[in-house]
C-alpha cells in the first residue's frame, strides 16, 4: 500500500470539499488554501510523492474550468511526470495535459453516453493515451445495496456496477484505476471498508479515496485492501486543515 497524494482544484483554488455536495452551484467547502497547486506540487516532488493526482473539480466550458485549468498545468510542469490530471479530459485534450507533464490523464464522464459505459469512446481514449497514460476514475456511490460509478461530478449514477467483473473487463485498457467513495468523500469520518474490499480484486494499480480521518483509518485500508490497495488522503491532512502530517505518511508502505 502507498501513500498518493492530491490537489483539488474549484473556482481557480487548491480546495478540500466535501464530495457528494459537488454542483454548478458550488459545493460545501472543508478547507481553500491561499497557496497555489504548483505550491503543493513542489511539496510533494521534494518528499518524492509521485503517482498523486491533480483533479479540476469545475464543468468543461465555463470560466472557471480555464481557471483551474491554468492552476492544474502549473503543478503538472512543476512536478513533471510525478502526478496524474483529471476533470474534463477526454481524447482530445489528453494531449495538452500529457505535454503539460501529467504522468497519466484520470476520465470518468467522457466514457460513458447517457448513463452506459460507451466501450467506443474507451477505445478512442486509450489511442489518444496509450493503456500505459491512462488512468480510469471508477469513483461510485451506493444505491439499492450496490456501488454505481458515478458520473458528472458525482452527481449522476451509471448502468454501471462497480465489482470484480467490472474491474476485470476494464482492466485491459488502462494502467490504474482512481475510486472516490463520494458518500464518504471530505467527510472525515471515516473510510467505505465495502468499497476497499472490492478493489483488492483488481489486478492493475488501484487507488482509493474517501473519508481517512486519522492514522488508524490507513490501517484499516491496509487491513481491508489485504496490502494491494494505495489510498489518497486529503482533508485529514494537516497542509489542508486536518491533523495528519505529510510527513508521517510519506514513506508508507
Amino acid at each position: 500500500m502507498e501513500f498518493r497524494p492530491c490537489i483539488d482544484i474549484h473556482n481557480g483554488k487548491v480546495k478540500q470539499i466535501v464530495g457528494a455536495t459537488l454542483k454548478d452551484g458550488g459545493a460545501s467547502e472543508n478547507f481553500v488554501s491561499e497557496n497555489g497547486a504548483a505550491f503543493f506540487a513542489e511539496m510533494y516532488r521534494k518528499l518524492g510523492l509521485s503517482g498523486g493526482h491533480v483533479i479540476i473539480l469545475d464543468r468543461r466550458g465555463t470560466p472557471e474550468y480555464e481557471a483551474s485549468k491554468k492552476e492544474a498545468l502549473s503543478a503538472l510542469e512543476t512536478f513533471d511526470g510525478g502526478m496524474m490530471a483529471g476533470g474534463g479530459i477526454n481524447d482530445e485534450n489528453a494531449g495538452e495535459f500529457l505535454d503539460a507533464g501529467a504522468s497519466h490523464v484520470i476520465v470518468t464522464s467522457f466514457i460513458f453516453s447517457d448513463g452506459e459505459l460507451d466501450l467506443q469512446k474507451l477505445e478512442r481514449m486509450k489511442a489518444a493515451t496509450g493503456k500505459e497514460r491512462l488512468c480510469i476514475d471508477l469513483s461510485c456511490r451506493k444505491k439499492d445495496g450496490r456501488y454505481y460509478v458515478v458520473t458528472d461530478r458525482w452527481q449522476r449514477f451509471s448502468s454501471s456496477v462497480l465489482d470484480e467483473k467490472l474491474l476485470e473487463d476494464l482492466s485491459d485498457c488502462c494502467d490504474e484505476f482512481l475510486v472516490h467513495a463520494a458518500d464518504v468523500e471530505g467527510r472525515r469520518a471515516g473510510i467505505d471498508e465495502e468499497v476497499i474490499g472490492i478493489l483488492k480484486n483488481s489486478r492493475v494499480r488501484v487507488t482509493y479515496a474517501g473519508g481517512v480521518k486519522d492514522l488508524s483509518d490507513l490501517e484499516r485500508v491496509r487491513t481491508a485492501g489485504e496490502g494491494r490497495v494505495n489510498v489518497t488522503v486529503g482533508s485529514a491532512l494537516e497542509i489542508f486543515g486536518g491533523s495528519i502530517r505529510l510527513e508521517d505518511i510519506a514513506g508508507m508502505e
